[in-house]
């Protein structure tokens, strides 16, 4: 049986990385909201790993200075030739 990894499984993994670091900064939802000029329910829908947009999750990425390491995964993805079509 192959354990694949879901969609959902990604949402809740991300949204539980955002809420470790804003907590470790000691940082509210509103307080993570106030500084990407975005709503505190957004924040709290992107923990509870909910749709959120590409926007608001590069503009967490980059909160908590994770920008570059996404930027990188996603290039060394590309680098290993292993990009297969599903078409």
């Amino acid at each position: 049986m192959i354990d694949a990894v879901t969609i959902k499984d990604v949402k809740l993994q991300l949204g539980e990385l955002c809420k470790k670091k804003r907590q470790s900064y000691e940082m509210s939802q509103e307080d993570l909201a106030e500084a990407l000029d975005i709503s505190r329910y957004t924040i709290q829908k992107f923990e509870n790993g909910k749709n959120a947009t590409l926007d608001t999750v590069l503009k967490i990425a980059n909160h908590f200075d994770l920008l570059n390491n996404l930027y990188q995964a996603l290039k060394d993805i590309e680098k290993s030739n292993d990009i297969n079509s599903l078409y």
